[in-house]
């Protein structure tokens, strides 16, 4: 996030798109209905009629796959009733110009054509978004598991730098993580082509630099995204996956495709701390302690380093991850110094710039959000304060461009796929907890009345659901809350799995999978 939770209760519009806020980042959206009673105004764009969407004041249901039409849409409205903050863009912008020519075919009536949503509607969202003092837009997955995932939130950042709420208090544009430390993660180098602290692996001096510190020559080569690692197995390329935290067979697209690659490893490691649905197929299953059962350091959604205290042991053999690494380590015959958490701390604020002045004693309570270059350094709220970090801020055109998969007369709706409230990623952890597993047991397809008429299906019957890539069988959820011409299936569950359906096309630079849209065909199942 470019700002902090504790400022979305101030914010007078808060635009959300491709994210159901109230069930997948409850706490944000108690946030939100602060601002709510304060007088704020809502705007929300989703496929579904999700609790925000029920509470806004402007509901935009677009068609799946349409985010950077209704955005240029938007944009087109702003700049063409010239509503832009113009000393803002002057100062502190390049590529107005440009923006501007390549949104001028966005017209309300030509955006509405592609997405379905109202023209009336983007004109009316257009409006108030500009007319908020802080205005501030959040976003999750729905966005950016496209193969426009990346254009799209060009798309978002050009609307948030011509209205200037780009290094501003109690507005931004706010990335809603999707797991508690995946920012961490991140942050800590969990990426193919960067050390800790998004330091480029094939820079010199960054090499250098942990050469240095770790005692041992390092590869300039960048690695494989997690997305690749499937094709380059089929090639060869990597016959063994050491696999942390990840139920890969239930979470990642296609996956049957997804299945073949593990079973044809050489050799599989595992690490989580239950025997999930990918730890059953491994060679090894490293038994991991759970955040209760370890120390160390979260890092969340607004950039916040919170401090982890171990509150219970593990059982039986499970340890920590730093343990488990470290161990590895030694046997592979390296160095690994570190006594505990703490030490490992020390070592990523001496190499990570944006962590320099990050030390257990200075988040034993609250926690730092980050840039904190140094020990006086009080952590940062909200980015680009005292300026765009790059100099200016890069406005660049964006166009629409259609899903990978389109429907057709053999697969004529439209799959899209998310989280409920009651269920967290793959379920390897809410799957175990009884009153959880009650109120949500197993995998459903959420339907219009309408398109469930067309297609022959009864609210509560048991249907078949196929896509290119394969087929499964859940219960259809007659709603209104869903798009005529489009169904959703959470993608939680093992059983009923949406992802068996789910495309594997790519956004061509960031390589995340097009989980959002998929085309498929519903039948009940005694008709297959």
């Amino acid at each position: 996030m470019t700002n902090s939770i504790a400022e979305v209760k101030e914010n007078d519009v808060l635009f959300l798109i491709g994210t159901n806020t109230a069930e997948n980042h409850p706490v944000i959206w108690y946030q939100m209905v602060r601002a709510l009673r304060k007088g704020a105004k809502l705007i929300v764009a989703d496929p579904r009629e999700t609790i925000p969407a029920r509470r806004a004041d402007m509901f935009l249901q677009l068609r799946p796959g349409t985010n950077i039409a209704l955005i240029n849409g938007i944009i087109h409205v702003i700049i063409s009733e010239g509503l832009y903050d113009a000393a803002y863009v002057e100062a502190n912008t390049t590529g107005f110009v440009e923006l501007s020519r390549a949104v001028a075919a966005y017209t309300p009536d030509y955006v509405s054509q592609i997405t379905s949503v109202p023209a009336e509607l983007i004109v009316s969202a257009a409006r108030t978004y500009a007319a908020g003092e802080r205005a501030g837009v959040y976003y999750a997955m729905g966005i950016t598991q496209h193969s426009t995932g990346v254009d799209t939130v060009q798309a978002l950042s050009n609307l948030a730098l011509i209205m200037g709420n780009i290094g501003k208090e109690f507005s931004g544009l706010n990335p809603l993580r999707g797991q508690s430390n995946v920012q961490g993660a991140c942050d800590m180098g969990a990426l193919p082509n960067v050390f800790p602290g998004y330091q480029s692996v094939d820079n010199p001096e960054i090499i250098e630099k942990f050469e240095r510190a770790w005692g041992v020559k390092l590869s300039s080569q960048r690695g494989v995204r997690a997305t690749e690692v499937g094709e380059a197995v089929g090639k060869g390329d990597i016959r063994a996956l050491y696999i942390m935290g990840e139920n890969i067979m239930v979470s990642d697209p296609d996956v049957a495709h997804v299945e073949k690659a593990l079973k044809s490893l050489d050799f599989l490691v595992v690490q989580d701390i239950f025997l999930t649905e990918t730890a059953a197929l491994a060679d090894v299953v490293l038994p991991a302690a759970c955040f209760a059962e370890k120390d160390g350091t979260f890092t969340n959604t607004e950039r916040r380093v919170q401090r982890l205290v171990k509150a219970v042991d593990a059982p039986g053999q499970a340890r920590a991850d730093w343990e488990i690494i470290s161990e590895l380590i030694r046997r592979l015959g390296h160095d690994a110094p570190y006594s505990g958490p703490e030490d490992i701390m020390r070592e990523i604020a001496a190499l990570t710039p944006q962590y320099g002045g990050i030390a257990y004693p200075r988040i034993s309570r609250v926690g730092l959000q980050w840039p904190c270059p140094d020990e006086d350094h009080p952590g940062t709220r909200y980015l680009h304060s005292k300026g765009i970090a790059r100099g200016k801020g890069l406005v660049m055109p964006v166009q629409h461009a259609e899903a990978q998969e389109l429907t057709d007369a053999d697969y004529p709706l439209i799959l899209t796929t998310g989280r409920i409230i009651y269920h967290y990623h793959t379920r390897s952890m809410t799957g175990r907890v009884e009153g959880l597993h009650e109120l949500a047991p197993q995998s459903f397809v959420e339907i219009s009345p309408a398109t469930a008429e067309q297609f022959s299906v009864e609210d509560g019957e048991t249907v078949s659901v196929s896509s290119r890539r394969g087929t499964i069988e859940t219960t259809a959820r007659v709603t209104p809350r869903i798009k005529d011409g489009v169904v959703f299936i959470p993608f939680h569950f093992a059983q009923g799995n949406a992802n068996v359906l789910t495309n594997v096309a790519l956004d061509p630079v960031a390589q995340i999978p097009e989980l959002k849209v998929a085309a498929v065909r519903i039948c009940p199942a005694t008709a297959k």
